[in-house]
């Protein structure tokens, strides 16, 4: 199976939020020419009517073999789909890349049962997740288990949240910590390095959103995390605190010689 980390250095994945598949296809190859190393396809924002395996392959071509990271969340253009509806919609996903790149699946922590801070510990959920991970594996891509927080988590919730997704079966752990002064994007700091700790080999994706949010975001990989999540231009559905592809990769490639 290949990798979706396959690195020496943090990877350039730049996000593709686009609702029709032009747009996307557009996305892509701006970010082919700024330096993406790999791609972010937010499924959830594409338009129920090109919603096809032909047509996610037809976009996922234009990646050139560059791994594909894949989410289908709730809400956007999903909004009201049932979480097993978004399900069917990121195997379809899976199916329609693979062979042409390595693919990263995200699984929401809070998958088949939603909380506020996105990790559900509900029993038949968690079976049902694990269930998931396995079909996943059984195909050919690999996991990402992600958690968007609604509060500012300390050090010590971190980490333990990050402990339960690589237990239950995560190769990428990813969690949000909603950030929002100084002090705590201060502590964010120290959370990297708990969390190379604690973590190990297991690779994560350490963020933070909020007023807080954007210099996690630009030193994080120098610090530990696996990947950098940029954009190539900003439009509304964006996450103002991604940053610029070409900026980033400046930074990146100047700090990584």
């Amino acid at each position: 199976m290949k990798k979706f980390l396959n690195h020496t250095r943090p990877v350039l994945c730049a996000m593709v939020q686009d609702s029709t598949p032009e747009q996307m296809i557009c996305t892509i190859m701006d970010s082919l020419y700024d330096g993406a190393e790999a791609f972010g396809i937010q499924l959830e924002n594409l338009l129920p009517e090109y919603r096809t395996e032909e047509t996610l392959a037809k976009i996922f071509k234009h990646c050139e073999g560059r791994p594909i990271y894949l989410t289908s969340y709730r809400g956007n253009q999903s909004k009201g789909l049932t979480d097993e509806e978004c399900v069917e919609f990121l195997l379809m996903g899976l199916r329609a890349g693979l062979g042409l790149s390595p693919l990263l699946c995200d699984v929401m922590g809070d998958l088949y049962c939603p909380e506020r801070d996105q990790l559900t510990f509900d029993p038949v959920a968690v079976e049902k997740q694990r269930a998931l991970i396995a079909t996943i594996h059984g195909m050919g891509g690999e996991v990402l288990i992600s958690t968007h927080l609604s509060r500012f988590f300390k050090q010590d919730e971190v980490t333990a949240y990050a402990k339960v997704q690589k237990e239950r079966g995560a190769d990428v752990v990813k969690i949000v910590n909603k950030t929002g002064n100084e002090d705590e994007m201060m502590e964010n700091l120290n959370t990297i390095h708990a969390l190379k700790q604690e973590l190990g080999e297991t690779p994560f994706l350490f963020l933070a959103s909020g007023e807080g949010g954007h210099l996690i975001r630009q030193i994080g990989p120098a610090l530990g995390v696996c990947m950098y999540l940029c954009t190539v231009r900003y439009y509304p559905v964006t996450a103002k605190q991604q940053p610029k592809l070409r900026a980033i990769k400046a930074v990146r490639d100047n700090m990584f010689v």
